[in-house]
Formats: C-alpha cells, sequence, structure tokens
C-alpha cells in the first residue's frame, strides 16, 4: 500500500510516496512560476504525479489515497482552498476534490504547518510529546498545534495561526502581526532599510556588494556571525517579538515542546534558539517555566510531504 503526499507552496512543489510511517521511497521536488499562477501549479502536478509513479515503480492503483499540505488557510468542510497569499488563482479552490477527480483516490487537505507540525510529533522532534507546538519561519509564519497525534483544527478552518498574532512593532509604535515583525521576509526588509542610516558600516554591506536590496535574513545571521553589532539588533528586535509571542503560546495552551523549522531556523543554536530560549525564559508565565523546550524541527525540507502522507493515512 502506498499513499501519495502533496506539498504546494509558493515557492515549491513537492510530492512523495510512502506509507506515512516517516520513509519515502519517491520524491519529486519542483520550483513554482508564480507568474503562471494556480494554473500552473496544477499542471505542473498533472505532470509530476506519473513522473513520480513512473519512476518509483509504481502503478496508480497501489495508491490508496492522496494527502494535500497547501501554503494557505483551507476549509475543512468545503475541502476547498480559502487563500493563497503568495500565488493568485487560488481563492476558494475545490482541490480536493480537483486531486480525487484526477486520479481516482480519497483525498484530505491539511495547511502546511499544520500538517508539518503532525509530521514533526509523529517522527521527528516532538516524537513521544504531547501536546507540541510547531512554528515555521521562512517568508512568512505558520503555526500548527498537534495533540495526542491529532491536527487540532478549531471550528474547521484553522488555529494556531501564531503569525497573525499582535505583536510589538519595529516602530515602538502601533503592534503588528508576528509575521511583519520576525519571518525572514521581515528581518532582511528591516535591516534594508534601515542599514543605510544607522549603520553605514555594516559588514552587512560588504556580504551584498552595497546592494540593499539583496539583504535577506541569512545574510544579517552571517553578519551577526562576524560581530556586526547592527545585524545583531536587527536579529534581536525580531527575537523579542518572537519570544513574546511564544509566551502568548506558553500561556495560553502550555505545549510540552515548540519546535521551530522553516529557513529562517537554519540560523542554528548560536543565533536564533539561544537567544530565544532566554528571552522566553524571562518572559514566560512562571508557572509553566518548567513545563516546555524550544527545539529545532528535524524533518528538513521534505517534512510538508511526511505530514501530508501522515494525513493520508489516518484519512484512511
Amino acid at each position: 500500500m502506498a499513499y501519495l503526499g502533496i506539498e504546494i507552496g509558493g515557492t515549491k512543489l513537492q510530492l512523495g510516496l510512502g506509507e506515512g510511517d516517516g520513509v519515502l521511497f519517491g520524491f519529486w521536488r519542483g520550483a513554482v512560476n508564480v507568474q503562471a499562477g494556480a494554473e500552473g501549479i496544477r499542471n505542473q502536478i498533472l505532470a509530476a504525479v506519473p513522473e513520480l509513479l513512473a519512476k518509483s515503480g509504481i502503478d496508480k492503483s497501489q495508491v490508496k489515497c492522496v494527502g494535500i499540505g497547501f501554503g494557505g488557510p483551507v476549509d475543512d468542510a468545503s475541502r476547498t482552498v480559502i487563500k493563497s497569499h503568495q500565488i493568485q488563482g487560488w481563492d476558494n479552490f475545490p482541490l480536493a476534490d480537483w486531486i480525487s477527480n484526477l486520479l481516482g483516490r480519497p483525498t484530505v487537505l491539511g495547511n502546511d504547518a499544520d500538517v508539518a507540525g503532525l509530521a514533526e510529533a509523529l517522527f521527528g522532534a516532538g516524537l513521544g510529546l504531547s501536546p507540541i507546538f510547531y512554528i515555521t519561519i521562512g517568508s512568512g509564519i505558520g503555526g500548527g498545534l498537534i495533540v495526542d497525534g491529532e491536527i487540532y483544527r478549531g471550528c474547521g478552518r484553522g488555529a494556531a495561526e501564531i503569525g497573525h498574532v499582535r505583536v510589538r512593532s519595529h516602530s515602538g509604535f502601533a503592534p503588528d502581526i508576528l509575521e511583519h515583525q520576525a519571518s525572514g521576509w521581515a528581518i532582511g526588509n528591516y535591516a534594508a532599510e534601515a542599514v543605510q542610516n544607522e549603520a553605514p558600516d555594516s559588514v552587512l554591506l560588504d556580504l551584498v556588494n552595497g546592494q540593499r536590496d539583496k539583504i535577506t535574513a541569512l545574510h544579517v545571521a552571517r553578519a551577526a556571525e562576524l560581530g556586526d553589532a547592527f545585524a545583531t539588533r536587527c536579529l534581536d528586535v525580531a527575537w523579542i517579538s518572537l519570544a513574546d509571542a511564544l509566551c502568548h503560546v506558553l500561556a495560553l495552551l502550555c505545549p510540552r515542546r515548540i519546535v521551530i523549522g522553516g529557513g529562517v531556523s537554519l540560523m542554528g543554536d548560536k543565533m536564533l534558539f539561544a537567544p530565544l530560549r532566554i528571552l522566553v525564559a524571562q518572559r514566560v508565565f512562571k508557572p509553566f517555566a518548567d513545563c516546555y523546550d524550544i527545539v529545532p524541527a528535524a524533518l528538513g525540507e521534505e517534512v510538508v510531504v511526511h505530514g501530508a502522507l501522515a494525513l493520508a493515512r489516518k484519512r484512511l
């Protein structure tokens, strides 16, 4: 028996075959053409599925169920995409039914952060623990709450959307959502806007040959590793916002473990996890201070595919 897992993101499309147990025996990855919109991604799926099956030596009849992790909010009752914030053409699209009609197999649809959290809870950094709160920090910020191996979905349109929790802003004035303060995009954009006036001699400018519009969060992390005070401050203000949001999560949900994945998590212990743990410990609701830990995700770039496969397995 095989399941098919599909990740549909704003920059990449990934498909995997497996038994929903944390092991892949077939994998396909492609870049997304943003200009081609949702229809372009659907055409990619049409081509990728038979290619993956052929490469893996699996007949379509052996695929029992399909799981999808979609990069945006989804509606459980209608099995539709609500919206994509990166790709045009997905609004209110009946994605699960489209895949079912395409492959003739039952299909289950989930949000990508939710299914990634499911994978980390079942096979990764959250194995054996509950509840698990998963956060992905990349170009945006998403979250998933996993309780006893099941995704918590609120009333059916999602939950655990930590990226949309309001926190203090970089400006220090009106609060803003966390995604605008601590995502990879936000860190890079903040540094690019501030460096010219605040730190014209920053190492950060050397790393991008003086081209401010090329600055990314990973450039900021690299400059901070080299001892650049401006880059370190850029990370500090982002991590303060992230710590505030995590303390809201801890006060409301008291998860046993917080697992952080996504591209920004690759900054590692020195640049992200160690300072974040200190900031959270300073702010956390004291009765819960010894109830949690904060760790990096374990399953890498295939985490959403693993979660989609696990979702398909649960469907049957």
